[in-house]
């Protein structure tokens, strides 16, 4: 019989499959304390648990080849780090040292007591981290019991399946998805997940908080994954086959047509030149955005080689980087963001702060670069040295006020300074730009304009601090919305801001590459735009259905709504009247 299963999207498409059914694990936990005489020979076989654990992530690295490499690399680094963070392995030896846990035991109580500390937080992405710490965790419970080997065999055995599990670890998605699975249904998880943002990566179809899907689906069921419209149909009828075949048919034709928009101008129905840029992070996003025609790279991350090491990489092994990153993309200009670590992410050397109470209002971005000098020096020394072979400027992320700027721009005088007494070659001038995703930095904008070359605005964080609201929190689903009037104005107000006195203004937040917010974005005065690259051809496209005029015309109603829900009016009608000029 035909039943249909909700689930949030965390990852478009349509995939038609048998389901692999996999339950979560459960262990028994030895609760009995452990004698004096027993604590040695306890921290030998969780000591072995963990090194297990590690040797099953290189094994998974090294399994995996190409641009799926690339691409999952990243996460088995999140999940190495997590294993070797210092605070988890003295907490889970004090507690057999001390405490007289035994070893599963000491694991599960870590493992509950971080799972409440990430429930805790406000951001849904820093809240989605809690994933990782149970796939980490419940590696090394698997490993304890002897039981992760044999599964993990078990599950690439079979191919051509939808797997419907509690919860999946990226490393284990990019293996079965090189093994042909088809797509995933998550009973738990969230659409900002490293397996989420994974997925996507691989186009591979996904839902998340499915609540009924493993007491519902059993394995070999055929299930048709809408990932379009958000459920999992169980036994589909010929009605919705039939649907599925003619998504197919479409999705085809619209990848055809798309790709021939890879080295077409980035350009409105009117004639107005939009500058489409990439975030970027790997050399795979690189390579994708010289592909799809990006105009550069409007948000370079470098915290991802500090988390990729065991301590702090060098001036060397940051030049390096750099420097390819600019040669790869082939003289087009290239943004570089400084060292955002803070909030969600902990590097291994510890520079980053743990255990603040709200880590996304705390230490992170310039806040912690500006603490740690010496080590910030070091990146901008490689920044300067990789300047040198392509346009380059430099964004500096959670600027709150003037006075960080200015301590950023003397820190880059000094370096540059020293460089030239050593005789390296240096860019004559290398713009420096503020990240505008504080609400008081949007607010005193002009002072900020009076020391910065450039501004790019972070939405994500900015729409969370303006409306006070976690996008994660389904009651708070009418409070956190990009169209909020209130929103709106502070983006709009930065972007005249920046107008006004000729500097740049880009936006790289996640609705930078959401058609649906292309037309609004232009009426606010948006020229630069900042995405993934996936998204490139997607925007490029919706911008050759739009008119600018119109648009602009229509950016004094818009900011004069009182509420979103007149916002979405007003777009409605502005697409309502393009439909009816002839292209």
């Amino acid at each position: 019989m035909r039943q249909s299963l909700p689930g949030t999207i965390a990852a478009r498409g349509m995939c038609l499959g048998r389901a692999r059914l996999v339950q979560p694990s459960r262990y028994a936990v030895d609760n009995r304390p452990l004698g004096e005489d027993e604590v040695e020979a306890e921290l030998d076989r969780l000591h072995l648990a963990l090194e297990t654990a590690r040797q099953e992530l290189r094994d998974l690295r090294t399994k995996l080849h190409g641009a799926l490499a690339r691409e999952v690399n990243e996460f088995i680094d999140a999940h190495t780090l997590l294993l070797d963070d210092p605070e988890l392995l003295r907490g889970l030896d004090d507690m057999i040292r001390i405490g007289h846990y035994r070893a599963g035991a000491a694991l599960k109580k870590q493992r509950d007591r971080i799972a409440a500390v990430f429930e805790a937080m406000d951001d849904p992405y820093l809240r989605s981290r809690r994933e990782d710490v149970d796939q980490v965790i419940n590696r090394v419970i698997s490993a304890l019991q002897r039981q992760t080997s044999a599964e993990e065999r078990k599950l690439a055995a079979r191919v051509g399946e939808i797997l419907v599990a509690d919860t999946i670890a990226p490393g284990d998605m990019a293996h079965l998805a090189g093994h042909g699975l088809l797509g995933v249904v998550a009973s738990s998880g969230s659409p900002y997940s490293h397996s989420a943002i994974l997925a996507r990566s691989l186009d591979l179809p996904m839902l998340v908080g499915t609540r009924d899907a493993l007491s519902s689906i059993h394995d070999d069921d055929l299930i048709l994954l809408d990932a379009e419209q958000g459920e999992a149909i169980v036994h589909p009828t010929a009605q919705d086959l039939a649907r599925y075949r003619a998504w197919q048919r479409e999705a085809a034709q619209e990848g055809r047509r798309l790709a021939k928009l890879a080295n077409a101008p980035s350009r409105t129905r009117d004639g107005i030149d939009v500058r489409l840029l990439a975030n970027a992070e790997s050399a795979a996003d690189v390579a994708m955005a010289r592909a799809r025609g990006a105009d550069g790279v409007g948000l370079y991350r470098t915290e991802f080689l500090f988390l990729r090491h065991k301590g702090l990489p060098s001036e060397e092994e940051q030049f390096v980087a750099y420097r390819d990153l600019v040669i790869g993309m082939g003289g087009l200009p290239v943004t570089i963001r400084t060292l955002d670590l803070g909030a969600d992410k902990a590097d291994a050397a510890g520079i980053a702060l743990r255990g603040e109470d709200n880590p996304a209002l705390g230490v992170r971005g310039v806040r912690l670069s500006l603490r740690h000098p010496a080590v910030f020096t070091t990146q901008i020394r490689a920044i300067l040295r990789a300047a040198c072979y392509g346009p380059m400027r430099v964004l500096v992320p959670m600027i709150t006020q003037p006075d960080e700027i200015i301590a950023v721009r003397t820190l880059f005088k000094l370096a540059r300074q020293e460089l030239k007494q050593e005789g390296v070659d240096l860019p004559e001038k290398l713009p420096l730009g503020a990240m505008i995703e504080v609400p008081a930095a949007a607010i005193n904008v002009r002072a900020l304009l009076e020391h910065a070359d450039f501004l790019a605005i972070g939405t994500n964080d900015l729409a969370q601090y303006v409306l006070a609201a976690d996008r994660g929190n389904d009651a708070l689903e009418n409070v956190y919305n990009p169209l909020n009037p209130a929103l709106l104005r502070l983006i709009c107000h930065v972007i005249s801001a920046g107008r006004r006195v000729r500097k740049p203004v880009s936006l790289c937040g996640e609705i930078g590459g959401d058609v649906n917010f292309t037309a609004l974005l232009l009426a606010l005065g948006l020229c630069e735009f900042s995405m993934h690259p996936s998204q490139l051809l997607l925007v490029r496209d919706r911008l050759g259905e739009l008119d600018h005029g119109t648009l602009r015309r229509m950016a004094p109603k818009l900011i004069r709504a009182h509420t979103h829900e007149q916002v979405e009016a007003l777009l409605a009608s502005i697409d309502a009247s393009l439909a009816t000029v002839p292209a």
